[in-house]
């Protein structure tokens, strides 16, 4: 867990049962250090959180630590949010994205939960 914003690193061997096992909807942020739109989306996003985390669990992933797991999928460009619900993605963002538009498609997944 991170700070006052729940948002919780994991790797590619915690994805399965944290994630896809959960039965929880999930927004999972694929990043890495390097990356200076991932930071300010990261930022965004520990705005975010307090509002949804009682119905939606968040995650990041470190492309570079958990190389296999992007690649399983298909991220080729970053920041990318995947968006679960039952196990599956259900849909994506690449990219740096505004406010308004991050908490739309949070919003969505959050009234499935």
């Amino acid at each position: 867990m991170n700070g006052t914003a729940r948002i919780t690193k994991i790797s590619g061997d915690e994805f399965e049962g944290m994630v896809i096992d959960s039965g929880r909807v999930a927004v999972v942020d694929f990043w890495a250090t390097w990356c200076d739109p991932c930071k300010r989306l990261e930022e965004l996003l520990h705005d975010i959180v307090p509002d949804y985390e009682d119905r939606v669990s968040f995650f990041k992933v470190d492309v570079n630590e958990s190389g296999q797991l992007a690649a399983r999928y298909s991220v080729r460009s970053i920041p990318m949010l995947l968006f679960f619900r039952g196990g599956q993605v259900v849909d994506q963002a690449v990219g740096f994205m505004s406010r308004e538009a991050l908490e739309k498609k949070i919003k969505s997944l959050a009234e499935s939960a």
